[in-house]
């Protein structure tokens, strides 16, 4: 075998403004670049960045394409909610089969036991701060008559970026308007019951400080006990469709 009969090709290095788009999808899927906030102006992140202000253009527009960002005229560019954005083939699939909150809470136990146990393992100071914000903004969103689902969306999403897996992330990005609406819908229901939402914020923060602690197994654990509550509630009770949502 021959170097030019051998069916490669060379490597080429990521370029800038994939990197700056990267970053800037991560902080909206985490919630840190809030839906409706204005991003600073291309200037500023290009100096931020260290990249070129073409570079920063191109990724922007990138996200724009995504349904991540908006340019809205004499105004700037502003997020949109991930949720909002296209909706992709995976969510366009359960419409179509109904799928049941049970059924997506049932896919979630696999997906984010095994993500809170890497997580232990991995994540960085970064992660968990990003966890720590919002599991406040969950507590102070609840405490002020809300439901505290899109803090409890981003907590959900910066332990998949704790995993430090990149195919966990893309799954939990693809399924992200899927966990939107599952963590929306219960929560809708056991708000009904005060008492639910000081047990769902409870077992938020033992997976936190599972994780903190280091301790991949409690993590696991806090994880299954957290989605096992919602699943047993709901089996329980009429199950909703995605379809019924429409």
């Amino acid at each position: 075998m021959t170097p030019s009969s051998i069916p490669l090709k060379p490597i080429k290095p990521k370029k800038i403004s994939d990197q700056v788009c990267d970053q800037l999808m991560e902080l909206i899927y985490r919630g840190y670049l809030k839906p409706g906030e204005k991003l600073m102006p291309e200037r500023s992140l290009a100096e931020v960045l260290g990249v070129s202000r073409p570079t920063v253009r191109e990724a922007i527009n990138k996200l724009v394409t995504m349904g991540l960002l908006e340019h809205r005229q004499g105004q700037g560019t502003f997020v949109r909610h991930p949720a909002k954005a296209e909706r992709n083939p995976l969510f366009e699939a359960l419409d179509v089969d109904n799928a049941s909150l049970v059924e997506i809470l049932e896919v979630r136990m696999g997906l984010e036991c095994n993500a809170a146990s890497l997580a232990a393992l991995r994540a960085d100071e970064r992660d968990l701060e990003f966890l720590k914000e919002s599991l406040e903004e969950m507590k102070k969103d609840v405490a002020s008559g809300g439901l505290g689902h899109e803090a409890d969306v981003s907590f959900h999403m910066a332990i998949s970026y704790a995993t430090k897996n990149p195919v966990q992330v893309r799954i939990m990005r693809n399924m992200y308007d899927i966990l939107f609406f599952g963590i929306k819908q219960n929560l809708q229901g056991l708000y009904k019951n005060p008492e639910n939402i000081e047990i769902i914020i409870s077992q938020h923060r033992a997976i936190f400080e599972a994780i903190q602690s280091r301790d991949p197994e409690q993590a696991e654990e806090a994880m299954r006990r957290h989605i096992t509550f919602v699943r047993d509630y709901f089996a329980r009770r009429p199950t909703s469709s995605l379809a019924e949502s429409e």
